[in-house]
C-alpha cells in the first residue's frame, strides 16, 4: 500500500475497447506455489505484451511487484495484466492463494465475469481451492482448470485431472492432454489434432501419433458424452448413440455454450516454462468465456438507501463503476483499480465517490465529488493512459483522494450506491506503537492509507488498554502490513496484545466515606456510607437511594452515584472497569455552608474503594461465543485443543460437504493467535467466528498475572 512499489506512468497508450463483447474479465485461482503468476507472465509472453517472461524466485515478474511480494516469493495482491488476443482484450486477474489474502481474491471474484483454477500437476487440490470452486458454483460463475507445471519432476497429469474431477464434481472434463513422448504438445480431444510447441509459440498443429490416438480414445469419448449432455439440440445424444458422427463445429459450438453458462468445465495441461498450452488457454478464454454483457451486475442503491432500478452492462448507461483494490505509493499516490459496471468512464469529468455499509471495517459512510484527471490501463505497476474506460472494462484512477475499496463511482448528476461485496472477519489482533515521538506521525498517516485500501485490515485504538491494534487475517498478512508501514517512513514495534477485564464485587461489602477538609473561607464536608452488592453477568450498574431523614441532602443524591460512576470506571484494584453492581445509598451527613457537588462525588468515591477495601474484589475476563466450521474428520483434534484453551463445548452439528460446526464459548484471552493455530491444526481447512458474550470470573491460578 504505502511501500515504495516501481510503480510509472507509461506514456504510450494502451489499447481501449469500445465494446464490452470485446472484453474478457478473468480471474487466476488457486494455492499458493500452483504457478498462476508464472502462467501469467506466459501469456503476456507469447501474446507481445512483453517481450520477456518474468520470473518469481528472481522477482522480476509483472504482477508481483510489490516488494513484499517478491521478499516472500509469493504473491500478497491482487494484480491486473491485460492482453490482446484475437482482437479481444482479456484481463488477467492474478490473485494470491495464500489463506491470509483471501481478501484480495475476493476483490478478484468481484471484478471477473469467469475464473481459471489454476493446479501444480504434482500437488493435487487444496480444501481452500475447493471452497472457492464452490463459492463460484454458488453465483454460476464460469471455470475452466489449467493443470500447470507438466514439466515438474513428480508431474501427473492424469492424477491430478482425477483429483480435480473427485474435487469439483461433474463437469470437469479435459479439453486437452500432454502428447506422450516428448511431451512438447498437447492433443486436442475435440479436434484429434496434435499442437506442437518443440519450436516454440506459436503451435504447430499436425497429427498425433497412432499410439496417442489409442491411448485418447475414453477420454474423447467421455468428453464428447459431456459435451452432448450439456447440448439445447436433445436429439443429439441419440444421434451419438445411434453411431452418427457428430462435427467439431457442432461440439465445439455447444461446449463453448455450456463453459459460458456454468455448467461445463474443461481442464487444459499447460507447462508456462515451455509455453505448452498457451494458445488453448488464449483461444479458450475469448471463445468460450462470457463478455460482461452476459454478468449480472451487483444490486444498487441511491445514497440515501432508496432502491434503484437494476443496471445493464450498457457503455451509454448511467456510470456505475467499483474501486476493487486501492493502493498508495510515494511516487504517482493513491491509486485505484476500479471494474466499470454502466456506463462509460472519461477523464477530465467529475464523479461522485461513495463509500456505505463497511462503518464497522472503519470506513465511514461518505459521498463525495472529486474529479478524475487521467484514465489508466494497468498493467502490474506500469500505469498505460487511455482514453475511456467502457462497462465491463476495469482501468485504474489516480489521486482520487476519497476513493476507498469498495467505494462506487457514478455520476454526481445520478450518484449510486454499489452493495459491498462479503469480506471475511480479520480475526489476529497485532498490537503496534511507534519507536520514537517522531513516528508516530507517519504511522498514523500510513495507516489511515493501508485501511483505505484492505477491507480485510481492522484499526483499534483501545482506550482501556492504550494500545493501538491491528486485526489482521493471519501471520503473513501482518507481516506485510508491517513492512508496508515502515517503507512509509514508521518505524514501528510491535508488543504483546493486552485484553480488557473487569472487576466486580464476590459478595456484599459495606463503605464509608468521609471527605472533609478545612481552609480559608469555605470548607469541604462530606460523608455517605453505601451498600455494595454483586449483580448477575450482564446486568449493569444500578444506584439506589436509601436515604431517610434528609441525612444527605436530595441535591447531593446524584453527587453521590456520579463519584461512584467515575470511581467505577478508573477500577478498584487493578484498573479495570468494575461492572454487575448494585450501590446503595443508606446514610451520610452533610454540613449547610461546607457541603457541595464536588466533595459528595469525592465521598462517593471514597466509599466505593472502602468497600472494596472490606469486601472481595474478581475479576473478570471477556468470553467469546465461537463457532468452529471444519472437515469431520478435524474434529476431535480441534475439540480437544477448544478444551486446553478453558474452552467449553456448547454443541457440534452437521453441515455441507462432509463438514461440521462446533459451537463453544472460550476465554478471549485464548484466541489471541487461535486463527494460526486452528490452520495449523487443520491443514487450513477449518474457520471461525467469534463474538463477545459476557465476562465471567478469571481463574485464581491466572489472578496474579493479570494483577
Amino acid at each position: 500500500m504505502a511501500d515504495k512499489q516501481a510503480r510509472t506512468v507509461d506514456a504510450g497508450a494502451a489499447v481501449a475497447v469500445d465494446d464490452p463483447v470485446k472484453v474478457r474479465n478473468v480471474v487466476l485461482v488457486g494455492p499458493s506455489g500452483s504457478g498462476k503468476t508464472t502462467l501469467t507472465e506466459a501469456l503476456l509472453a507469447v501474446s507481445g505484451t512483453v517481450t520477456r517472461a518474468g520470473s518469481v524466485v528472481e522477482g522480476t515478474t509483472v504482477c508481483d511487484h510489490d516488494p513484499a511480494a517478491v521478499r516472500q516469493q509469493r504473491s500478497v495482491g491482487l494484480s491486473v495484466a491485460p492482453v490482446m488476443h484475437n482482437g479481444c482484450k482479456i484481463n488477467l486477474i492474478d490473485t494470491p492463494g495464500y489463506a491470509d489474502f483471501v481478501g484480495e481474491l475476493r476483490a478478484g471474484l468481484r471484478a471477473a465475469d469467469a475464473a481459471l483454477f489454476v493446479v501444480c500437476s504434482a500437488e493435487g487440490v487444496d480444501p481452500a481451492t475447493v471452497a472457492i470452486w464452490e463459492e463460484c458454483a454458488a453465483v454460476g460463475m464460469p471455470r475452466a482448470v489449467i493443470v500447470s507445471r507438466l514439466d515438474h519432476h513428480r508431474a501427473d497429469p492424469d492424477g491430478e485431472i482425477a483429483a480435480c474431477q473427485d474435487a469439483f464434481g461433474a463437469g470437469v472434463l479435459p479439453l486437452y492432454l500432454p502428447a506422450g513422448g516428448s511431451g512438447a504438445g498437447l492433443i486436442g480431444l475435440i479436434t484429434r489434432r496434435f499442437f506442437d510447441y518443440s519450436e516454440g509459440f506459436p503451435p504447430r498443429v499436425g497429427e498425433p501419433s497412432p499410439e496417442d490416438l489409442e491411448r485418447l480414445t475414453d477420454a474423447r469419448n467421455e468428453l464428447i458424452e459431456g459435451v452432448i449432455a450439456e447440448s439445447e439440440d436433445e436429439t443429439l445424444m441419440d444421434r451419438y448413440l445411434a453411431g452418427e458422427e457428430i462435427s467439431e463445429d457442432t461440439l465445439i459450438a455447444d461446449l463453448e455454450t455450456a463453459v459460458a453458462r456454468g455448467s461445463f468445465h474443461p481442464v487444459i495441461p499447460v507447462c508456462a516454462t515451455t509455453g505448452v498450452g498457451m494458445a488453448e488457454v488464449l483461444d479458450g478464454i475469448v471463445r468460450a468465456f462470457p463478455s460482461p454483457l452476459e454478468h449480472e451486475l451487483p444490486p444498487v442503491t441511491t445514497p440515501d438507501g432508496a432502491a434503484h432500478p437494476g443496471l445493464s452492462t450498457d457503455p451509454h448507461g448511467p456510470l456505475a463503476a467499483e474501486v476493487v483494490r486501492t493502493a498508495v505509493d510515494s511516487y504517482v499516490g493513491r491509486v485505484s483499480l476500479v471494474r466499470v459496471f454502466s456506463g462509460t468512464l472519461r477523464p477530465e469529468r467529475p464523479v461522485h465517490v461513495s463509500g456505505h455499509g463497511m462503518a464497522e471495517r472503519g470506513h465511514e459512510d461518505h459521498d463525495t465529488d472529486e474529479r478524475v484527471a487521467h484514465l489508466y490501463s494497468p498493467l502490474g505497476a506500469t500505469l498505460r493512459e487511455v482514453p475511456y474506460c467502457v462497462a465491463g472494462d476495469l482501468c485504474a484512477l489516480t489521486k482520487v483522494g476519497s476513493a476507498e475499496t469498495g467505494d462506487t463511482v457514478s455520476s454526481p448528476d445520478h450518484p449510486l450506491v454499489m452493495r459491498p461485496w462479503p469480506m471475511p472477519e480479520p480475526l489476529l489482533p497485532v498490537a503496534v506503537v511507534a519507536r520514537n515521538r517522531s513516528d508516530e506521525d507517519a504511522l498514523a498517516r500510513n495507516l489511515s492509507r493501508l485501511v483505505a485500501g484492505d477491507p480485510t485490515l481492522r484499526l483499534e485504538r483501545n482506550a482501556e488498554t492504550s494500545q493501538l491494534v491491528l486485526w489482521c487475517m493471519g501471520e503473513a498478512h501482518a507481516d506485510v502490513v508491517l513492512s508496508r508501514l515502515r517503507a512509509g517512513g514508521a518505524e514501528v514495534d510491535t508488543e504483546p496484545v493486552k485484553t480488557s477485564l473487569r472487576e466486580t464485587f464476590g459478595g456484599p461489602a459495606k463503605g464509608h466515606g468521609r471527605h472533609v477538609k478545612q481552609s480559608g473561607g469555605h470548607g469541604q464536608y462530606a460523608v455517605c456510607d453505601i451498600e455494595v452488592e454483586p449483580l448477575e453477568r450482564g446486568a449493569g450498574f444500578e444506584f439506589v437511594d436509601r436515604i431517610v431523614g434528609g441525612a444527605v441532602p436530595h441535591q447531593f443524591i446524584p453527587s453521590v452515584e456520579k463519584g461512584v460512576r467515575a470511581q467505577l470506571r478508573r477500577g478498584l484494584v487493578t484498573g479495570y472497569p468494575v461492572v454487575d453492581v448494585r450501590v446503595t445509598l443508606v446514610d451520610g451527613k452533610a454540613h449547610s455552608v461546607d457541603s457541595s457537588d464536588a466533595a459528595f462525588q469525592t465521598a462517593g468515591s471514597m466509599a466505593l474503594k472502602d468497600a472494596a477495601a472490606n469486601g472481595r474484589v474478581v475479576l473478570l475476563e471477556p468470553l467469546d461465543e465461537v463457532a468452529v466450521q471444519l472437515p469431520d474428520e478435524y474434529l476431535g483434534t480441534v475439540l480437544g485443543d477448544l478444551s486446553s484453551r478453558r474452552g467449553r463445548v456448547l454443541g457440534t452439528e452437521a453441515a455441507e460437504g462432509g463438514r461440521s460446526v462446533i459451537r463453544a464459548e472460550v476465554p478471549a484471552t485464548e484466541l489471541l493467535r487461535y486463527t494460526t493455530e486452528l490452520r495449523s491444526l487443520s491443514s487450513g481447512t477449518a474457520t471461525f467466528t467469534r463474538r463477545h458474550a459476557r465476562y465471567d470470573p478469571l481463574p485464581d491460578n491466572l489472578v496474579t498475572a493479570h494483577a
